[in-house]
């Protein structure tokens, strides 16, 4: 019996632990409740005024400013486009397809690496965009910086010093087709051809440029290979590779004419900056 009324004691002690439990959980789940609808409310209420994160201002002027995030995500945006303002707006694609034909028609297979020959084609798309890269910076970039000019403003600066670079390397018959087919008329200025146009037109010209020159320098090489085939037909080394005995009289040749500073100041002295 004692045992019995010690069962009923526990079970009776269990019970009301379980009732305080719970309602200490209502309790609590109301305060919760309560402060996650006030703080609902409050966000928005806040949301009538615009986040404060991404807000955009009006000046006096008609020009627009905008809140540090929004330029940072804007910055984002650019960098993930960048590779392809570099292949697409620069003198990069004509460097590297003529030195991987360069490369090919020598029969190294992988020297000079991919590494190497990508570097070479930035550091020359440097040398060659320098002039107006600091066009660029001198009337967009550092203007801006310093609050003087709008975004606006600045844009439409240095897409305009892009196009007169983009508009002297690219060839007539090119633009003229890009803009038949876009029915645009004719401009009067580089800064009115639009860069729907502009874009196709200039890397059309630019990878017929790089087969023309990439033809011209293979032909020497070329010329080799036929001349070495020829002298170990007529010996009747057929089992012994052409291109294994040729390679050294391609090395040499390039060696001795000079061909790296050949290639590089050919390439440059295409563009006109």
């Amino acid at each position: 019996m004692q045992r019995a009324s010690l069962i009923s004691i526990g079970h009776h002690l269990a019970v009301a632990a379980i009732a305080i439990l719970a309602v200490d959980v209502g309790f609590a789940g109301q305060a919760v409740a309560q402060d996650a609808a006030s703080s609902l409310a409050s966000n928005m209420a806040g949301l009538g005024s615009g986040i404060p994160a991404l807000i955009s201002n009006n000046g006096a002027d008609g020009s627009t400013s905008y809140s540090l995030s929004l330029q940072i995500l804007a910055l984002m945006t650019a960098i993930t486009v960048l590779p392809s303002l570099v292949l697409g707006m620069t003198s990069f694609t004509r460097i590297i397809i003529v030195l991987s034909i360069l490369r090919q028609a020598m029969g190294t297979q992988q020297t000079p690496p991919n590494q190497v020959l990508i570097a070479i084609a930035l550091f020359l798309t440097f040398f060659i965009m320098s002039p107006t890269l600091t066009t660029i910076y001198d009337t967009a970039a550092e203007p801006y910086l310093n609050g003087s000019v709008s975004a606006e403003s600045a844009l439409s600066s240095a897409s305009g010093d892009m196009k007169k670079f983009m508009v002297m390397n690219t060839r007539k018959d090119d633009l003229n087709m890009f803009m038949d087919l876009a029915e645009k008329g004719a401009v009067e200025t580089p800064e009115d051809v639009p860069l729907t146009v502009l874009l196709p037109a200039f890397i059309t010209s630019e990878l017929k440029t790089a087969f023309q020159i990439g033809f011209l320098l293979f032909l020497p090489f070329l010329v080799i290979d036929m001349v070495v085939a020829s002298v170990l037909m007529s010996l009747g080394m057929m089992m012994l590779s052409p291109m294994l005995v040729a390679l050294p009289f391609k090395l040499l040749l390039f060696v001795l004419v000079d061909g790296w500073s050949m290639t590089v100041g050919s390439l440059v002295a295409t563009y006109a900056v």
